[in-house]
């Protein structure tokens, strides 16, 4: 499906209140209970606070269509490279064939891939966005993930945008076996190039972002932000204990974590991040936005913290 089709759907649904006293007549999608504090929650309020519980904080997982609406400015956002998939080039058959995993991700996500991107205009910045969507393979990078956000970063070179990637993904996609790992270096140095041009890179990361995509593109950005209690590493926990023959803090490879030992510049909550990547965009001076020094006053805040 098309992101166009997407927003168009989005804008014709709508939401009934219903009495809370016929339980068994409530359409499914409309209540939600958050897996962390268990409060019931109207969907409804969910789309007013960016998918955020409002008790407790806990960021629902939100797929790429949703992303861009939330960061984009309306109506700006215009895709490129939207016919680009993978192949089987190695005709991998494990539990099930390659194919039939990438037939029912595209069937299940509505998307040819993993990753959309596409020019836009962020806090009237020029950007080329790229976000990365969970529900195609745990948003794995095989080779069309790599080649698009390899495009993403020359698009931005050649019309001299700065580059906002929202990262969640498993890693690397196994079924690809080599082909998939050499993306790592092909996005690290398209990242390379965009900062040899001068121009900005901000990455945000989401829950989770592991794998081969931590080691690559995800962490080369000038700035780096991610949202509260995302899982960011590249292996699992209980493997590098085992490496290491030491226990972890519970906190381990969380986004605040990282960001009280420098990975991570600022833990920033969705409601946020709009706000936070055009202030990053106006200090960097990225094209767009006359008069950035107007912005000098602003300030990111995290959260409990101080100006």
């Amino acid at each position: 499906m098309p992101i166009s089709d997407w927003f168009k759907a989005r804008e014709g649904r709508k939401y009934t209140m219903t009495s809370t006293d016929a339980p068994g007549e409530l359409p499914d999608g409309v209540w939600v209970k958050c897996p962390s504090c268990k409060h019931t929650l109207y969907q409804g309020d969910l789309d007013r606070t960016a998918d955020v519980c409002p008790h407790c904080g806990h960021h629902f997982d939100i797929d790429a269509p949703r992303r861009i609406a939330l960061l984009a400015d309306e109506g700006t956002f215009e895709e490129t490279e939207a016919t680009l998939s993978s192949v089987d080039p190695l005709r991998f058959n494990a539990a099930k064939p390659y194919t039939e995993s990438l037939a029912k991700a595209k069937a299940a996500s509505g998307m040819p891939e993993a990753i959309v991107t596409g020019r836009a205009l962020l806090g009237g910045h020029p950007v080329v966005l790229g976000v990365m969507d969970f529900r195609f393979i745990a948003a794995s990078m095989g080779s069309a993930v790599g080649e698009k956000i390899a495009r993403a970063f020359r698009l931005a070179e050649r019309e001299q945008r700065a580059v906002i990637m929202v990262t969640r993904s498993g890693g690397a996609r196994m079924q690809e076996g080599m082909l998939s790992l050499m993306q790592m270096a092909k996005t690290a140095a398209e990242a390379e190039r965009l900062a040899s041009a001068g121009l900005p890179y901000i990455s945000v990361l989401a829950n989770p972002t592991m794998g081969g995509v931590t080691a690559s593109f995800a962490v080369l950005a000038d700035i780096i932000f991610a949202e509260p209690g995302a899982l960011i590493g590249f292996a699992g926990q209980r493997i590098i204990e085992q490496t290491i023959r030491q226990n972890l803090p519970k906190n381990f490879r969380t986004s605040e974590y990282f960001e009280e030992y420098g990975m991570v510049d600022a833990v920033v909550a969705r409601d946020q991040q709009k706000t936070a990547i055009a202030l990053a965009l106006d200090y960097l001076g990225a094209p767009g936005v006359p008069d950035a020094a107007e912005g000098a006053a602003c300030a990111i805040v995290p959260p409990g913290g101080d100006v």
